[in-house]
C-alpha cells in the first residue's frame, strides 16, 4: 500500500477540498463549523508531506458536508498505513469507528494488511478490547474470531480471553447456540486470568443449567466454590499480613461466587431428585455472615443468599411432597414478587406429582402469571416454559381441556422461540393426547407453529440477581 501513498493522500484530500470549494468554505470558516484550527486545516490540505487526518476531524468533516458516519473510511487506511509502519494512534480509533460505523469492508481491508505480520494481532486483540469495555461486545466479536483464528499460541492471553469474551457475546435464548458456546468456550476456562475465571465458572454453572445439562452444571459449579475458596483463603493470609495490595481483583464480592457455587449444585442436585442432598447445599449458603472481610455489597449479597435460601427450603419441602407448607410458602412468594415464578414451577410439579388441589395458589397469585411474559431473560424464560407445561397438565388432571390445551400452545411458543428442541417435542406430544378435543382455532395455532409462523423475539441471559 505503501507505493499508492501519494495516489490516495491526494484522493482524500481532493474529496475534501472538492466539498469544502462547493460549499465556498475558506478554511477559516471550515475550521469554525468543524472545530478543526484553520491552521491544521492547512497543514492537512497542502503541507508537504501533508499532516495526517485524525478520525475525529474525518468525521466532524463529514458531518459539515452532510454525510453519515464512515464517509471517506475507505480511503482512511493510508494514514495509518505507510511504508511498514503503523501508527497505532491513528489506527486503533479508525477500527474502532469502523466497527461502530458498521464498515466491515474497511475492517477487513486493513485486517488482512495487519495479519501479514503475527506481532499485529495484538492491535486487533486492543480495538476488541476496547469496544468490549465500552459496551459494544456485539461490534468488538470480528476482532476477537481475527486473533482466534490467527492467534498460534493457545496458552496467550489475548487467544484465551477472544474465547471468552465470544462465549459471553453469543449466550443468549437460543439453545443450539448457547451449547455450541459451552464446547467452544469450557477448554479454556482455566488458563484465563484469574480475575476472570470466576465469572466464566458462574456463566457456564448456568447455562449448563438452562441447558439441563446437569453433569456439565455440577462440574462448573464445583469448580467454582474450589476456586472461590482458595481466593477467600488466600485474601485472609493476605490480610492477616498486611499484604492488600497483592489481593486478586474480582468483578462482585468473593462471597458473591461462593454461595453461587453452593447454590447452582443445590439446584442440579433438587432437578435430578436429590433432594435431601440438596438440602444440604442450601443449608451452606443460608448464613454467610461467617465470611470475613464483608463490605456493605458483601452484607447486602449475604441478606439476598439468606432469602434464596428460605424460597429453597420451601421448594425441596414441596417437592418432598409436603402439602401442609403450600400456604406459608404462598405467603412468602407474594412478598417476594421475584421468586413468583420459579415457586409456581415447583408448586405445579409438586401439583402434578402428588395431585395436589392449587387452585387457590394460581388464584391468589394471576396478577403475577398474567406478567410472566415480560420477563424476557433466559432464565426467567425457561422457567416460563416450566410453569405453562406443568400448568398444562394441571389443568387436563382437572378436566379443563381448552386451558390445558391453550398452555400447551403457549408452552410450545416458548419452546420453539429458545430453540429447546425437547421441550418443543413434549409439547407436541401432549398437544397430539388431546388433539381430537382442540378447537379448529387452537388446531390453526399449533399448525402456525409447525411450520414456524408463529415466533417471538427474544433476549440474553440472566442470573440470580443479587
Amino acid at each position: 500500500m505503501g507505493g499508492l501513498q501519494g495516489t490516495l493522500h491526494q484522493s482524500l484530500r481532493s474529496e475534501i477540498e472538492q466539498h469544502r470549494r462547493a460549499r465556498g468554505y475558506t478554511l477559516s470558516k471550515l475550521g469554525d463549523l468543524t472545530g478543526i484550527n484553520p491552521g491544521t486545516l492547512s497543514e492537512i490540505l497542502n503541507g508537504k508531506p501533508p499532516r495526517a487526518i485524525t478520525i475525529s476531524q474525518l468525521d466532524a468533516l463529514a458531518e459539515v458536508f452532510g454525510y453519515e458516519p464512515g464517509w471517506m473510511y475507505e480511503l482512511y487506511p493510508d494514514e495509518c498505513l505507510y511504508e511498514g509502519k503503523i501508527s497505532r494512534p491513528r489506527l486503533i480509533p479508525y477500527l474502532i469507528r469502523s466497527a461502530e460505523n458498521g464498515r466491515k469492508d474497511c475492517i477487513e481491508a486493513v485486517a488482512s494488511q495487519l495479519l501479514e505480520n503475527p506481532k499485529n494481532i495484538s492491535i486487533l486483540f486492543t480495538v476488541a478490547e476496547q469496544l468490549y469495555e465500552d459496551g459494544k461486545l456485539g461490534k468488538a466479536v470480528p476482532f476477537y474470531e481475527y486473533v482466534i483464528e490467527n492467534e498460534k499460541d493457545s496458552y496467550s492471553t489475548q487467544f484465551v480471553m477472544s474465547h471468552y469474551r465470544l462465549f459471553q457475546a453469543i449466550l443468549g435464548t437460543n439453545a443450539d447456540e448457547n451449547e455450541k458456546a459451552v464446547i467452544r468456550f469450557s477448554p479454556y476456562r482455566k488458563r484465563l486470568p484469574e480475575t476472570d475465571q470466576l465469572d466464566a465458572l458462574l456463566n457456564l454453572s448456568k447455562v449448563c443449567f438452562t441447558l439441563q445439562k446437569w453433569s456439565e452444571a455440577e462440574t462448573y459449579a464445583d469448580e467454582l466454590r474450589g476456586l472461590s475458596n482458595i481466593f477467600y483463603q488466600d485474601k485472609l493470609q493476605k490480610c492477616r499480613k498486611n499484604r492488600t495490595t497483592e489481593l486478586i481483583k474480582t468483578e462482585r464480592p468473593l462471597v458473591y461466587y461462593y454461595g453461587m457455587g453452593y447454590l447452582y449444585k443445590g439446584l442440579v442436585l433438587q432437578m435430578q431428585g436429590a433432594y435431601s442432598q440438596s438440602k444440604e447445599y442450601v443449608q451452606a449458603y443460608a448464613d454467610l455472615h461467617w465470611f470475613e472481610l464483608l463490605d456493605d455489597e458483601g452484607i447486602r449479597i449475604v441478606e439476598r443468599f439468606t432469602v434464596f435460601a428460605r424460597a429453597n427450603f420451601y421448594t425441596l419441602e414441596v417437592l418432598m411432597g409436603n402439602e401442609k407448607i403450600i400456604k406459608e410458602y404462598t405467603d412468602y412468594l407474594a412478598e417476594q414478587p421475584v421468586e413468583i415464578l420459579p415457586g409456581l414451577v415447583t408448586i405445579m410439579e409438586a401439583a402434578n406429582k402428588y395431585h395436589f388441589c392449587v387452585d387457590e395458589v394460581l388464584l391468589r397469585l394471576s396478577g403475577d402469571i398474567a406478567r410472566f411474559h415480560e420477563r424476557t431473560m433466559l432464565v426467567n424464560m425457561v422457567q416460563h416454559l416450566q410453569y405453562r407445561y406443568q400448568k398444562a397438565k394441571y389443568d387436563f388432571t382437572k378436566g379443563r381441556i381448552e386451558s390445558g390445551i391453550n398452555e400447551t400452545l403457549h408452552c410450545f411458543v416458548l419452546s420453539d422461540l429458545m430453540n429447546r428442541h425437547y421441550d418443543a417435542l413434549q409439547c407436541v406430544q401432549l398437544f397430539e393426547k388431546y388433539r381430537h378435543l382442540a378447537s379448529p382455532s387452537q388446531i390453526l395455532q399449533y399448525q402456525a407453529i409447525v411450520i414456524g409462523e408463529k415466533k417471538a423475539e427474544a433476549t440474553c441471559i440472566d442470573e440470580y440477581e443479587l
